[in-house]
């Protein structure tokens, strides 16, 4: 039996009363939660609001147990990748190699994963890679890879199109495939005729200085206070954010260094005397040891928990949005051109590649749009 691609629930790491304990993550869904309520040592943590099991080797085999067949079992919160690795360039993928799957489920070639530590791939992309290369090859469990032709390629993405998975999806799917095909096994694009996606052209969302200011003092306590600021001050992705050292704050030249950023590139951008002064009082409450967030000492804290500080500081503030960490970014590069930075220096503050990707605030800063007088009061 498959697991249905449908059910998923993810692993975290959860402290209750300084015990080691096992929490769930998943959408509501009756067949997971009677599963989740089965396993030994079941309890419900009110402070976290999430379903959690005593954490212990006995317990791990049987969620595993439990949902084989069910559900996919998302663990990458779970098994951290060590400090060493994480600071390493070369890609190790191992974990991937050596994961106890179904009999039924074919997953990646061995000369993918090489192929992707030769060219020492990210290791987000590379799991992305690995993730949409195998629901691919699944659908298609009854074809060799080589028997798999353009025609079967385009009915799966219109299978995708039905399904109305996003454009990037999509389009990581194709890049996915043409990895393999292109890449691995060294076909000359033999794949140049499938038809992309048309990418949608949404404006970035933003919020004012006084929704930011508000969402900033209703943070909650300094550590959450210093992430809400740090992402909009300083312009930071999530995983930049979540993977910054207590060395990379340099209060002497008011820099952040942030290190293999997208595209493995490094760069620096603003470091404010505000957030640096709540970053010190963070600091002497906190006393992180090796990451600026953790949430162990030494492992960074998780991309999830980032998420809900941003909504819940948002909900506080009485903002009426879906507010996410990334319209922080985009509300800091607004307010940066609206203030009449040039646009090269923003580019380089957000680790664009190209001013093309950030030519797009120029579409929703509105500093341009108060010189403007409206025809209509000329009318009176």
């Amino acid at each position: 039996m498959k697991p249905s691609i449908s059910r998923r629930i993810t692993l975290k790491h959860l402290l209750v009363d300084e015990n080691k304990c096992i929490a769930f993550l998943y959408y509501d869904d009756p067949v997971l939660q009677s599963l989740v309520k089965d396993l030994p040592g079941y309890a419900w943590s009110k402070e976290h609001n999430l379903p959690y099991i005593p954490n212990n080797k006995k317990n791990l085999t049987a969620v595993f147990n439990t949902f084989r067949g069910i559900a996919w079992v998302n663990t990458n919160y779970f098994f951290k990748i060590s400090p060493t690795k994480a600071d390493t360039i070369s890609l190790d993928l191992d974990y991937y190699r050596n994961r106890k799957l179904p009999k039924e489920y074919r997953s990646c070639p061995e000369s993918f994963y090489k192929k992707l530590e030769l060219k020492k791939y990210a290791l987000n992309t590379a799991k992305t890679y690995i993730s949409c290369f195998e629901h691919f090859i699944n659908h298609y469990d009854h074809l060799a890879l080589e028997q798999i032709n353009e025609e079967d390629i385009r009915d799966y993405l219109s299978k995708l199109h039905k399904d109305d998975r996003s454009y990037s999806y999509i389009n990581t799917m194709i890049n996915a495939i043409k990895f393999y095909y292109e890449v691995v096994l060294d076909m000359p694009h033999r794949f140049y005729e499938i038809e992309r996606p048309r990418r949608r052209s949404n404006l970035p969302k933003v919020l004012n200085k006084q929704e930011i200011k508000a969402m900033i003092d209703h943070a909650g306590n300094k550590k959450h206070t210093c992430i809400v600021a740090l992402l909009y001050a300083s312009g930071l992705r999530r995983g930049e954010l979540l993977q910054l050292k207590l060395q990379d704050i340099d209060s002497q030249r008011m820099v952040i260094r942030v290190n293999n950023a997208k595209g493995n590139k490094d760069r620096f951008t603003l470091l404010s005397p505000v957030v640096l002064k709540q970053l010190r009082a963070y600091y002497l409450e906190w006393r992180p040891k090796r990451y600026l967030f953790e949430g162990f000492p030494g492992v960074p804290y998780s991309s999830t928990s980032v998420g809900k500080i941003v909504k819940k500081a948002a909900l506080r503030a009485r903002i009426n949005k879906k507010v996410t960490p990334h319209m922080l970014r985009h509300s800091f590069a607004t307010h940066l051109l609206e203030d009449g930075t040039d646009l090269r220096y923003i580019q380089n503050l957000l680790g664009h590649k190209s001013t093309t990707t950030t030519e797009i605030y120029t579409h929703v800063a509105t500093h341009n749009f108060k010189s403007i007088k409206n025809p209509l009061d000329s009318l009176y």
